[in-house]
């Protein structure tokens, strides 16, 4: 309960410090209440290429649609970091978020009553192991004793975490630096970092530049999941809100399938990332909101990481936590 009540009390302060930070709206009606109405799904959203699908679910107008069918509408916030998401839906002011696999469950650990409800995209290539482009490091063998950035929380950390295994070191082996991902391009330039794991748009923007090269991705190693999770009460009370919601990302994703370029214009302003470099990002993930087995397996494992590192604290039924039962009701199904 103490945890909880301190979770609630950080989230509100942050969100009060950071209030200017945040780009809300609501499709429609600019007057929906805020604070809940029925018909209304509150969307915590982060504009990263990573979640593409959704962003033009918006921008095409398919998430206004489905969710007319429906008889709703959705009020939209954006977000720098999934941790701000996870704090925004244990505050009460969103209903749903989506994030990499790593903070979701971290959430649900945290006493979030959550369930994951669909993908949003995995990208093996979509999270990588960057040096400087001067650099002598060639391979993750090299990274003892070196100062490392990654977002703590974040699946950046279990890459590395994994990385690290191949070449029988730990954590202890290096000098941890928790960056946010905006904050590491700089550090990574001027050297104040040796390297760092980071997800896309960073690893295009900075390789395309000259001033990074890869070391190594999640080839073979990490699936590297972005899912959908909801507040279970609110999906519990508005299924064919949820299922409207999952069908507009499925349209979303299949524009992006066919229509790269014209999908990577369409939200380049969202992304604030230049659209040759978007749409380079695309080839690196492949968005769809089903689950499959392989999704599922990868996220369990992700949940087994956290358990023997201690990072969550207690062990979670993953196959509750993962409700396939909206993929189902939008007719999206592996």
């Amino acid at each position: 309960m103490k945890k909880r009540i301190m979770i609630l009390l950080f989230a509100a302060i942050t969100m009060l410090l950071a209030g200017c930070n945040l780009n809300n709206n609501v499709n429609g009606d600019s007057s929906a209440d805020k604070s809940g109405e029925s018909n209304v799904l509150r969307i915590g959203a982060q504009p990263y290429p990573l979640y593409a699908s959704v962003y033009v679910a918006k921008e095409k107008g398919y998430l206004e649609d489905e969710l007319k069918k429906v008889n709703a509408k959705y009020e939209w916030t954006d977000f720098k970091s999934g941790p701000l998401v996870n704090e925004a839906v244990a505050s009460g002011h969103d209903d749903i978020g989506f994030m990499a696999d790593m903070p979701a469950i971290l959430a649900k650990d945290s006493g979030q009553d959550i369930q994951i409800i669909a993908n949003v995209a995995y990208g093996e290539k979509a999270l990588a192991l960057l040096v400087n482009s001067n650099s002598d490091i060639t391979s993750a063998a090299q990274l003892k004793g070196k100062k490392i950035a990654y977002g703590k929380g974040t699946y950046a950390q279990h890459l590395l975490s994994l990385l690290l295994k191949k070449e029988n070191l730990t954590f202890n082996d290096i000098q941890s630096v928790n960056l946010a991902a905006g904050d590491i391009p700089a550090a990574l330039e001027s050297g104040q970092i040796d390297a760092t794991v980071i997800w896309e748009p960073f690893i295009s923007q900075l390789v395309s530049a000259g001033k990074a090269k890869i070391i190594a991705d999640g080839t073979g190693i990490k699936r590297g999941n972005l899912v959908t999770y909801s507040v279970n009460s609110y999906a519990k009370a508005h299924p064919q809100i949820i299922a409207a919601y999952i069908k507009a990302c499925k349209e979303g994703s299949d524009y992006i399938k066919s229509n790269p370029k014209e999908a990577a214009e369409l939200i380049a302003k969202d992304m604030k990332v230049d659209p040759a470099i978007l749409e380079n990002t695309f080839k690196n993930l492949d968005y769809n909101p089903v689950l499959t087995t392989d999704d599922t397996n990868e996220i369990k494992k992700v949940k087994d990481y956290l358990l023997q590192q201690h990072l969550i604290q207690s062990d979670i039924d993953m196959d509750s936590f993962i409700n396939l039962d909206y993929l189902k009701a939008a007719g999206i199904e592996k």
